[in-house]
This record gives C-alpha cells, sequence and structure tokens, in this order.
C-alpha cells in the first residue's frame, strides 16, 4: 500500500462511519435508534419510528457517503478508489464512533456502486426496489441486491472490480447473519411491521 492509498483508505472510512440514521433521528426529537426495533442504524429500523420521511433520508445520506467517498478519491488519489470504496462499506458496518457497531451496508454500497459503475449500481437497484415491493423482507431485498453486485461485474465484463465486490457482498452477507436464522425460524419481520 502506498500513501495515497492508505490516504484514500483513510477517507472512505471517514465518510462511510457517519451514523447518519443515529443523526437524523436524535435531530428529529426520535432519541437513540439503537434502542428502537431491532437497534441497527439503518434506514430500514429508522422506518420503525414511524417516519418515512427519515428513514427515505437515511438511506440517501448512507448512499450518498459511498457515492462522494469514492468521488473524492478519484478527485484526489485516482491510485487509492478501491480502497476509499472498501473504507466506505468497513467505516459504516463498523463505525469506531459506535464501538464498532454499525449499520448492514446495502444503502451504502449502492452509493459505492454508483460512482464505480452505473450498470451495477442500476441492476442492484432494481433487484433492491423490485424484491422489497413484492416480498416486503428488507434482508432479502438486501442481500440479493448485494449478491447481484459481483454478478454485474462479471456480467458487464468489469473484472477488476469482481473480486472487491464479491467480498463486499460477502460482507454485507455476514452483517444479516441475524436476519438469515430468523428468516430460517420464519420470524423475519416485513417492511411495515415491527421486530
Amino acid at each position: 500500500m502506498t500513501g495515497d492509498t492508505l490516504f484514500a483508505l483513510a477517507i472512505g472510512y471517514l465518510f462511510g462511519s457517519i451514523p447518519f440514521g443515529l443523526i437524523v433521528t436524535r435531530l428529529a426529537g426520535k432519541g437513540d435508534i439503537r434502542d428502537i426495533g431491532s437497534g441497527n442504524i439503518g434506514a430500514t429500523n429508522v422506518l420503525r419510528t414511524g417516519s418515512r420521511k427519515l428513514a427515505t433520508l437515511t438511506l440517501l445520506l448512507d448512499a450518498a457517503k459511498g457515492t462522494a467517498a469514492v468521488l473524492v478519491a478519484a478527485r484526489f488519489f485516482p491510485d487509492g478508489i478501491n480502497y476509499a470504496a472498501a473504507g466506505a462499506l468497513i467505516g459504516h458496518l463498523y463505525p469506531v464512533w459506535l464501538r464498532f457497531r454499525g449499520g448492514k451496508g446495502v444503502a451504502t454500497l449502492l452509493g459505492i456502486l454508483i460512482a464505480l459503475t452505473w450498470q451495477g449500481a442500476l441492476v442492484y437497484a432494481l433487484i433492491w426496489l423490485g424484491l422489497l415491493l413484492v416480498v416486503r423482507i428488507s434482508s432479502v431485498a438486501g442481500m440479493a441486491a448485494a449478491a447481484s453486485a459481483p454478478v454485474s461485474a462479471f456480467a458487464f465484463h468489469n473484472d477488476p472490480l469482481f473480486a472487491l465486490l464479491l467480498g463486499f457482498a460477502l460482507l454485507v452477507i455476514w452483517k444479516h447473519r441475524e436476519n438469515i436464522a430468523r428468516l430460517r425460524s420464519g420470524n423475519e419481520p416485513r417492511v411495515g411491521r415491527s421486530e
């Protein structure tokens, strides 16, 4: 690793570790989002506060920080783009400010894809939203979308991104391991219901 790639990784981590779900719910007077529902800081749990606007804002901000991290790296550290992307996702999943208990990375990964590959981002968004509308289980939609990222890289002959996106997909799925257990037991809540 060079100095530039280390800077890119650090910048990505700083962007990714901003806990927007926690920030917007506190500013809106909804208390600590970690005390609600699943305790997660992502948009799905923010929705459990009863505010679709806050959930949408959280989703957009979590995606935007992924995009911003990659674009900043592209501008100042072009050799460190992939490191910035990795830093952003790891920062969201494991933010130092929250004792490394972050979100599950679905929106942030979308934001990263928007900056890295528009085709992959489009496939990701269609799968995520499509499954969310059909099955109404956030974890299923999110994991399927994450799994689509390396597949899209392969399908669109974007070979340099394949390994990176495969790693990202595995991280997102790992963060959903409690959801997977609930899915297997039939206890995973649908969107709009409390966990």
